[in-house]
């Protein structure tokens, strides 16, 4: 029976170390409620550090006996492991890099090689209890690299990998000296998954421009595999918050609250103590409102709380410096004896009393100045009920991409901040009410168990898709058959496309020339009498025969436009009659494109149009290229013109003349005993349908969605398995 084995860098439990020996904590995380449904059902598992160093192999048999009772299994870290791996290469390295403050990174060879070290010592936890059917759903930005990891040991395996950060653009991915190294072992997953379209974007931009994959509608064409990238927008347990902040002892918290702070208006500030957060930024807008709207002194008060943070590192120890010293000197600048315009806590609160404080607080202050979604925006809705708040959010958090009723802020835009707090307090109670039910209708409906169900749903459907368009590698036993078939055949057929499958692309197609090994393959080839073999491609049939002409090849140029037999005597025939006078009205909306374009360029054949843009940036190119798809769509209804897309080309030709067409009628015109189909990209997929069943017919390079029966993955194996064919 298949089970679902859950890893991230920790436990829902952890372990702390007492004058009586080891305690276990259970976490309050989001996290941990969401999977809690699943990791402790049907004999699954989570995978993860306990969160203390334990070395001595008793007290880790201990620990491992322990958690096994609560569905877990432990990872143990050396001191040194989480020195370098936790605190350094993924704090001190990928946090800021991820969150855009690229200028506290620190770049350690040393934590780089304990990130890659750790990444393996989960690897080999996970495998030591995952099965072949298991599915195995890896969390977050530290471990990076372990779903390729996992891939190379258990290639079939179903494998999710989700982000809680944000993903930055690509121009901050490309600094990092390990960039391919982390994006190739996130493409170990068969489902990425991000909280937001904007950070999924962001990873497809990445991967384009450093890696060189192709992507459409977020489905990742990755060497052999086939990786989808989609958003799932994380949710809380809205019930556990609404019941929590029903409660009497939130009810309880609240009016000693209320006590303390007499008729005061609150705003409300919960954090933990980072830089991503704006925690500055928001004490001196809130100064600012002070200072702009002088009638709320002594009428408001901010209650701000701070959760402790790696206040041992020198980052944050100034940062818990500059937010002491800014609550000091605002609170000294504008106390009164009955009035302290901030309430500030520097420690973490229980549920009841964090319950307390929402149901208190008429305005959310939740501005970071990035965050991945931010579940406090969530909590607060979630705990209002049917009390009137307001939310003011950052628009950097991944929650404001759901939560529009807020009033959506720029962090660092002080003035806008301290004007969005004076319009919450001044907001009418009715408005209040119908932002706060729109906004908990989205938080209910998308809430953390149906986060959850949408993963495990998607990651179904991806390893189904995958099964589907599956084809199957060319291993020595096929190529054996392959020979052995070939060898037995009276008459063989063999259709060989051009670029990207007898020889790699170019950045300039004219520098695409066949060199002499091809030539002799080519030539040794056809000459044996049993053999036809056809050249089939969208080049123009003049380059074509004027680099290959000279050789007893048949030839199917333009996407079967033109074809020509083998022979002196033979001329150049068309598919079927054509016109080309649509080039008056297409010809200048494709040179727009080529202006607008800079390293892309237009090739005019007889009876097309080709814009390529391989030279061309990689987004540029292809933003450009799906407008240029969608206005020569739009020319080409209600005509016989037809737009094709292939490899980093798009290009307009006739309606109903394609390779498929072509090889069609070679078949019919000479039959034979043994077929052979190479093709790489889009517009051979018609050449693989028109083949019979028992053809051999071969995707090159990526595999993606194709009805070719094998693959192989460049044109040298090409090369090698026509020449096993001599």
């Amino acid at each position: 029976m298949s089970r679902t084995i859950i890893v991230s860098n920790r436990l829902p439990t952890k372990a702390q170390r007492t004058e009586e020996g080891l305690h276990f904590t259970p976490s309050e995380g989001g996290l941990a409620t969401g999977l809690g449904s699943i990791y402790r059902a049907d004999g699954n598992v989570w995978v993860g550090w306990p969160g203390v160093e334990i070395e001595d192999p008793t007290e880790q048999q201990l620990v491992t006996e322990e958690l096994r009772n609560d569905s877990m299994a432990p990872v143990f870290l050396t001191q040194e492991e989480i020195r370098d791996y936790y605190e350094g290469f993924s704090n001190e390295l990928l946090w800021p890099t991820f969150h855009y403050f690229s200028q506290h990174a620190v770049y350690e060879q040393a934590y780089w090689d304990a990130y890659v070290t750790v990444n393996r010592k989960f690897c080999d936890a996970v495998l030591a209890l995952a099965g072949p059917e298991d599915t195995i759903w890896v969390h977050d930005y530290q471990l990076l690299l372990l779903p390729q990891m996992l891939r190379a040991e258990r290639p079939d395996a179903s494998i999710g990998f989700f982000l809680h950060i944000p993903f930055p653009s690509q121009e901050l991915i490309r600094v990092l000296p390990w960039r391919r190294e982390l994006l190739e072992g996130m493409l170990g997953a068969d489902l990425l998954g991000f909280h937001t379209y904007g950070y999924m974007r962001h990873f497809l931009s990445s991967v384009s421009q450093l890696l060189g994959y192709p992507s459409q509608n977020g489905l990742i064409e990755a060497g052999q595999r086939s990786v989808l990238v989609d958003a799932f927008p994380m949710g809380v347990d809205y019930d556990k918050y609404a019941q929590v902040a029903e409660s009497e002892e939130a009810r309880a918290s609240e009016l000693l609250y209320r006590d303390a702070l007499g008729d005061t208006r609150v705003i409300l500030s919960i954090d933990r103590l980072d830089y991503t957060k704006g925690i500055a930024e928001r004490l001196r807008a809130y100064e600012r409102m002070l200072q702009l709207y002088p009638e709320w002194r002594g009428r408001v008060t901010l209650l701000m709380l701070v959760v402790p943070s790696r206040d041992q590192v020198e980052k944050y120890r100034a940062l818990k410096v500059e937010i002491d010293e800014l609550v000091g000197r605002i609170n000294a600048d504008y106390r009164t004896i009955t009035w302290t315009p901030i309430q500030y806590f520097y420690r973490s609160f229980p549920l009841e009393q964090l319950s307390g404080l929402y149901r208190l607080a008429e305005v959310a202050l939740v501005t970071p100045m990035r965050d991945g979604m931010n579940l406090v925006a969530k909590e607060f809705i979630a705990s209002k009920g049917e009390r009137p708040g307001v939310l003011i959010l950052s628009e950097r958090a991944g929650a404001a991409r759901e939560l529009s009723d807020a009033l959506i802020i720029n962090p660092t835009d002080t003035r806008q901040l301290a004007e969005a707090m004076h319009e919450a307090l001044v907001m009418p109670e009715d408005e209040q009410l119908l932002r706060l039910s729109n906004m908990q209708s989205v938080v209910s409906t998308y809430n953390v168990y149906h986060w959850v169900r949408l993963f495990m749903d998607r990651l179904t459907y991806i390893k189904l898709k995958q099964q589907t368009l599956a084809t199957d590698t060319l291993g020595p036993n096929e190529l054996q058959q392959m020979r052995t078939d070939f060898d037995r055949a009276p008459q063989r057929l063999l259709f060989l496309d051009y670029d990207g499958t007898l020889v790699p692309f170019t950045k300039n197609p004219q520098h695409a020339r066949p060199d002499e090994e091809l030539r002799l393959l080519l030539s040794a080839l056809s000459a044996d009498p049993r053999n036809r073999v056809v050249i089939i491609s969208g080049r123009d049939r003049d380059t074509l025969f004027r680099w290959l002409g000279d050789l007893p090849l048949d030839f199917i140029t333009e996407h079967g436009v033109w074809l020509r037999a083998a022979g002196e005597d033979q001329d150049w025939a068309m598919l079927q009659p054509m016109s080309d006078s649509w080039k008056t009205e297409i010809r200048p909306v494709m040179d727009l494109i080529v202006s607008r374009t800079a390293g892309s360029f237009l090739e005019e054949k007889e009876y097309s149009l080709v814009w390529h843009y391989r030279r061309a940036d990689a987004d540029l190119g292809d933003v450009r290229a799906r407008e240029l798809v969608s206005h020569l769509n739009f020319l080409a209804s209600n005509t016989d013109l037809q737009v094709m897309e292939g490899n980093k080309v798009v290009e307009i030709k006739n309606a109903g003349v394609n390779k498929g067409a072509a090889a069609a009628r070679w078949l019919a015109t000479y039959p034979a005993d043994f077929i052979l189909a190479f093709g790489d990209d889009r517009t051979d997929e018609d050449t693989f349908q028109a083949m019979p069943e028992d053809a051999y017919t071969i995707k090159v390079g990526e595999t993606g969605r194709s009805f070719a029966r094998f693959h192989i993955k460049s044109h040298q194996d090409v090369r090698r398995i026509l020449r096993t064919l001599l």
